[in-house]
């Protein structure tokens, strides 16, 4: 409701802009309130006529003024973007909680709906609250809110309902990691947050995550983009950390303790996403044991949509960055078959990465005098994204000589599915 500025004078107000003020207009009293958005996303305002009795209660108290504000915003949010305020039932809250008896106005709130959050955010005591005693639990309100109190309070109740109670420790913890409030933001380190009495305890706990986790990593998953983390990586991760600190912090409940190993693991992930691409080739070369010479100098990479990329090994990139580079900027969902092959000596690897597995191909008799060429197709299992990346190296170093210890290898096809099978069903 827009009203007419030229016609409307502020007869109270208090000096948190929010609470409801009181007006006249055209001659009538009236509480005006802000509550939810229009179309727009502007606040809407709503009006409802008083008298001067409700006008001389809203002047001299302020609890029962935050009462009627608590009792009348759920027929606000009723109204919706575009609804009108249902005035009857917004006068009906009028004489039962301004001038009733306290009993009575707790007995009203017990029938009715009501904002919670108002009243917690200007100084309810929250066990009184609790207790249905709105009117007790209101005598030391303050006319400022204090809004992180009351998202505090409703993170609280949200546990609540699923079983959990934060103790001082496990609720400083939250407040270190920055989720006390919401349990999908990513955390980071706030120890400016935490009481300095408890810092040290929290300190601790985070210190056993950190040893736990010493030497772990986790590394990017190009099968699903440029950013993309190993969920394996991270799942191991926050498995190692968990029972860590469930060992040696057995007191604190299941939302502190994920909230460590979301920390860390959060933390292992941003390290690899700003480090150099990783080299598998030079990491693996002092495994290898079949010369320079064996190394492959060129190579075709191609994905399952027409994709491909040519690598010459006279550029700056080794053979597996550029193919998990080509990798990450081209797999998709319909787009998980990828296949390395040396076209010079006629064999290749094909990564299959929807059924975790890899075909090695080599070239038995070249085609010639019109006849087609003959290929000899092995298939293997792969255990994660690791696995991948080893054999990849291994092909990059080697070629298909050098798979055969990564095996076993399997050139029956309804054999090889029959084991993928069984392993998919453990």
């Amino acid at each position: 409701m827009v009203l007419n500025s030229a016609m409307t004078d502020v007869v109270f107000a208090r000096a948190s802009g929010w609470i409801p003020k009181v007006i006249r207009a055209d001659g009538e009293l009236k509480l005006m309130l802000a509550a939810g958005a229009d179309a727009n996303h502007e606040p809407r305002t709503f009006t409802f006529p008083i008298s001067e009795a409700h006008l001389a209660v809203i002047r001299a108290d302020l609890a029962r003024h935050l009462l009627l504000w608590s009792a009348v915003l759920p027929l606000c949010d009723a109204a919706g973007s575009r609804g009108r305020l249902d005035e009857n039932a917004a006068v009906a809250l009028l004489d039962p909680v301004l001038l009733s008896p306290p009993a009575d106005v707790d007995a009203l709130f017990r029938r009715i709906r009501w904002d919670r959050s108002r009243l917690v955010a200007h100084g309810a005591d929250l066990d009184l609250l609790e207790r249905g005693q709105v009117c007790e639990a209101m005598r030391a309100a303050t006319e400022r809110p204090n809004e992180k109190r009351a998202q505090e309070y409703h993170a609280d109740r949200r546990r609540a309902e699923r079983g959990a109670v934060l103790g001082p420790l496990d609720a400083e913890i939250l407040r270190y990691t920055g989720q006390y409030l919401h349990g999908a933001t990513i955390p980071r380190r706030i120890p400016g947050a935490v009481d300095p009495a408890l810092l040290p305890q929290v300190m601790r706990v985070i210190a056993t995550a950190e040893q736990a986790s010493a030497g772990m990593r986790i590394g990017l998953d190009p099968r699903r983009g440029n950013r993309a983390t190993d969920k394996r990586n991270w799942d191991l991760m926050a498995a190692t950390v968990d029972a860590a600190v469930r060992r040696d912090h057995p007191e604190l409940v299941d939302d502190a303790v994920r909230t460590v190993s979301f920390l860390l693991c959060s933390e292992a992930a941003d390290r690899s996403r700003n480090a150099p691409v990783e080299d598998d080739d030079e990491a693996a070369g002092s495994h290898a044991d079949l010369g320079e010479s064996a190394r492959k100098a060129a190579l075709s990479f191609t994905d399952d949509k027409g994709g491909e990329q040519k690598w010459r090994r006279d550029g700056s990139r080794t053979a597996s960055a550029a193919f998990w580079e080509f990798v990450a900027c081209r797999s998709a969902g319909d787009n998980e078959v990828f296949t390395i092959e040396d076209e010079e000596l006629g064999e290749g690897i094909q990564l299959h990465f929807y059924a975790d597995s890899i075909a090695r191909i080599t070239t038995v008799r070249h085609g010639d005098a019109g006849s087609d060429p003959q290929y000899l197709v092995e298939y293997s299992l792969i255990d994660g994204l690791d696995g991948y990346r080893t054999l990849v190296s291994a092909f990059v170093r080697g070629g298909c000589a050098a798979l055969g210890q990564h095996g076993p290898w399997v050139a029956d096809v309804a054999e090889f599915e029959r084991v993928r099978r069984r392993r998919a069903a453990r």
